[in-house]
């Protein structure tokens, strides 16, 4: 019986060392890729994230947060064709995201996210297609979890950009800018690991409706 006990005990003390290991590795490198400043520093993060979720084949946040990087570096990316290869490598580890976590707000709302950018490397032409899709999957988002600050944040962005590209009102995008703020502002995170990110997006979109 004690042999029991103590191989039992021995069994949880390691599956709770290598979740605190994984956290911990996880936690790094989460505020890594939100204070690199370049493009080389994002791959160190993102090759980090990749070989995390290489090892821990259950959990979906490292495969996020690889799409997240390769979302950051396609916004500073400004040729067409390898801005779309970095979308295309978000695409991917975000599929690995989702196979483990499906109709998740937060892996739906980061989908939208590859989206709206794909609209900016052609607007005029690409605008018809992916500016619906982007839309269409921030309200999924927001439907799978209402109280999604990035989505409503995105979404925002989203709409000020149509509006700004037609010259029609940005009344809507403010609404929601200022409705993505409130939320942040009640927003808890479930755990160390959720996304922080978005805030300053909701405060770029109000900066232009002064």
């Amino acid at each position: 019986m004690k042999t029991s006990i103590l191989i039992l005990f021995s069994f949880c003390s390691t599956l709770l060392f290598a979740n605190d290991k994984y956290e911990q590795a996880m936690q790094t490198n989460i505020q890594a890729i939100y204070k690199a400043q370049t493009a080389e520093e994002m791959q160190q993060s993102i090759n980090a994230f990749e070989r995390i979720g290489a090892a821990e084949k259950n959990k979906w946040e490292p495969f996020y947060y690889a799409s997240f990087g390769y979302i950051m570096m396609s916004i500073r990316e400004e040729d067409g064709a390898k801005k779309d290869a970095l979308l295309d490598k978000a695409t991917e580890a975000l599929g690995k995201a989702s196979a483990i976590k499906a109709d998740d707000s937060e892996i739906v709302a980061l989908e939208g996210f590859v989206y709206m950018m794909r609209v900016t490397v052609d607007p005029a032409a690409r605008g018809p297609q992916f500016s619906g899709l982007a839309m269409q999957t921030f309200g999924k988002a927001l439907s799978l979890n209402p109280g999604n600050p990035r989505a409503m944040a995105l979404m925002a962005q989203m709409e000020l950009g149509t509006a700004q590209f037609f010259k029609a009102p940005v009344t809507n995008a403010c609404e929601k800018a200022k409705k993505a703020l409130a939320m942040f502002e009640s927003y808890k995170s479930a755990n160390a690991l959720s996304p922080q990110w978005g805030k300053e997006t909701a405060m770029r979109v109000l900066k232009q409706c002064n």
